[in-house]
């Protein structure tokens, strides 16, 4: 879909800071969405390194931008910069949407929102069940927020890179939310087996298996999953990651990162321009441009 040239001194900005910035499909989204809608806004992309975030949080003031999306790296780092946060947001310790409401800038997580609105239909099934999410950033926190204060989850096992920044998050929510049926351990593909064959969800927080590096995978081996297991990757391009797809092959249920895409992207939206995003058409329009 074409936005059509039609901006003028009325036309409000919204945009998403990150660094990198070209992966980001939030520009198509939003954009497709307002078109939709007959709204007059225009969503940009803009590249801020995090030296830079607090000149940009200024500018984004000075130039009367309506709101913003941020991502990769600026989640954590934008959140003592802001005035005021939502409930949601101090506790996860990240910040995704910035609303800017008359000179104040206000935080939310709607990472959260996608979160549950992607695992709402498994919720009696993840109800006191053992769970496994790999990575330990940002979108990390805002999962395993909805998966203690949403699911009840019984047990949740961290598995990152770094096993200390894994062990530092299990701490984090141990204090937040009173959650201490938690662990890390490090991503030694070999040592996952057992870790995942246990679990009866598995989510992917990382970009591993992202364009273009869709051959990357948090295990190759397909011995990792079983029938009954749900395996949910917040990856949305491609739309089924080589984790999935692997999962998938051995009787796993799976659950796509596109619909958590579109769903925080909605409660974004819904924040920025008090409307509700036309979230069928959107996904339609979004699902078929990375499948074609």
């Amino acid at each position: 879909m074409q936005v059509q040239n039609k901006f003028n001194q009325n036309t409000k900005i919204i945009g998403v800071i990150g660094h990198p910035i070209k992966q980001s499909f939030s520009p198509l989204m939003h954009n497709i969405s307002f078109e939709l809608s007959g709204l007059n806004y225009l969503y940009l992309p803009f590249d801020v390194p995090p030296a830079a975030l607090k000149d940009a949080l200024k500018g984004m003031n000075a130039l009367g931008i309506k709101g913003f999306n941020v991502t990769v790296p600026l989640k954590e780092k934008v959140l003592p910069l802001l005035k005021d946060v939502s409930e949601e947001a101090s506790i996860i310790g990240a910040v995704n949407t910035i609303v800017n409401d008359e000179g104040t800038l206000r935080g939310y997580n709607t990472d959260v929102h996608g979160v549950i609105e992607s695992l709402l239909p498994y919720k009696d099934e993840i109800a006191g069940a053992k769970v496994a999410v790999i990575g330990a950033g940002g979108a990390a926190r805002g999962v395993i927020y909805a998966l203690i204060r949403t699911f009840k989850v019984g047990h949740i096992t961290i598995i990152n890179r770094t096993d200390q920044i894994g062990e530092s998050l299990k701490e984090y929510f141990s204090a937040k939310m009173l959650f201490t049926e938690m662990k890390s351990m490090p991503l030694v593909p070999p040592d996952l087996v057992e870790t995942f064959r246990d679990s009866k969800l598995i989510v992917n927080t990382t970009s591993m298996g992202m364009y273009p590096n869709v051959d990357d995978s948090a295990t190759t081996i397909k011995e990792s999953f079983m029938n009954g297991q749900i395996v949910f990757d917040v990856v949305y391009n491609p739309v089924k990651t080589k984790l999935l797809r692997l999962a998938e092959s051995q009787g796993a249920t799976i659950v796509t990162g596109l619909k958590m895409f579109v769903e925080q992207g909605a409660k974004s939206y819904e924040l920025w321009t008090g409307q509700k995003m036309p979230i069928d058409k959107v996904y339609k329009a979004i699902e078929s441009y990375l499948i074609s």
